[in-house]
């Protein structure tokens, strides 16, 4: 930590920092120690490594516990989705690939500097899953709904580019200077009166009002993570096959 300001790195670059239980509970930890931390006045969240931020949860470990019922390792509760109750200002410097839960880590930062060769992307569809990290709440709120349903639906990806034209990002730098700009975004809000900051970011978390619709997607996730496809789609990924869904809520509708 330097200059009022706590660097917190997704450090499993072998993996493109995909998450697993252990980081998990050792971000959580982290924004913990940080927003108890009365010194701390900025919090900047980045990948280790050049080739990405986060590609995700891991679907050898985290993913199959999440079908397995244990939901509560990603949320703990149901009303709160990834910083929704970290005030003080959260900077995201993305080295690479932001994709399923790195995008959803993404949506609960405030400010967002983006290497060129940055891709974003949800391709939990593809897999039998869904990303239920808050990102059926947030990314309408964040940009316009077309882009939402694209990324939401198709599993597609977009690039810095499109991603800063359409208000995702705020700033789109070499990669070699990503993590220091996103230092200089986080060492000039520390300048600012540290009262008024933080003061100024929980009047707009709180007036969102998101807390219901968390709690509405927690539940309807949980459907789909009990669903065979959500077994199927991982397996598919690891063994490197096109997945074979059941599409067992279409069969169950039709007469």
């Amino acid at each position: 930590m330097t200059d009022a300001v706590a660097l917190i790195t997704l450090d499993r670059p072998s993996a493109h920092n995909a998450l697993t239980v252990s980081m998990l509970q050792q971000l959580a930890a982290a924004f913990d120690d940080a927003r108890r931390n009365d010194h701390v006045r900025a919090i900047v969240i980045t990948g280790a490594g050049d080739r990405a931020f986060s590609a995700g949860g891991d679907l050898g470990e985290l993913i199959p516990r999440l079908s397995a019922g244990e939901l509560e390792i990603l949320i703990p509760d149901p009303a709160k989705r990834f910083f929704s109750d970290v005030f003080i200002p959260v900077i995201a410097a993305v080295n690479g690939l932001c994709l399923a839960g790195g995008l959803e880590m993404l949506l609960g930062t405030d400010i967002r500097i983006a290497s060129e060769r940055a891709i974003f992307g949800l391709p939990e569809v593809r897999w039998g899953l869904i990303p239920g990290g808050g990102t059926h709440i947030r990314l309408p709120q964040q940009v316009p709904w077309a882009i939402a349903m694209q990324l939401l639906l198709t599993g597609d990806h977009i690039d810095a580019t499109q991603a800063l034209r359409v208000g995702l990002i705020n700033e789109v730098v070499p990669p070699e200077s990503v993590l220091e700009r996103a230092l200089d975004v986080a060492r000039g809000v520390t300048r600012n009166a540290p009262l008024a900051v933080r003061t100024a970011k929980e009047i707009a978390v709180r007036a969102l009002g998101n807390e219901p619709r968390f709690a509405l997607e927690n539940s309807l996730n949980e459907r789909v993570l009990r669903s065979a496809d959500a077994v199927e789609g991982p397996r598919a990924f690891i063994e490197k096959r096109t997945p074979s869904y059941a599409w067992e809520e279409t069969e169950r509708s039709i007469p």
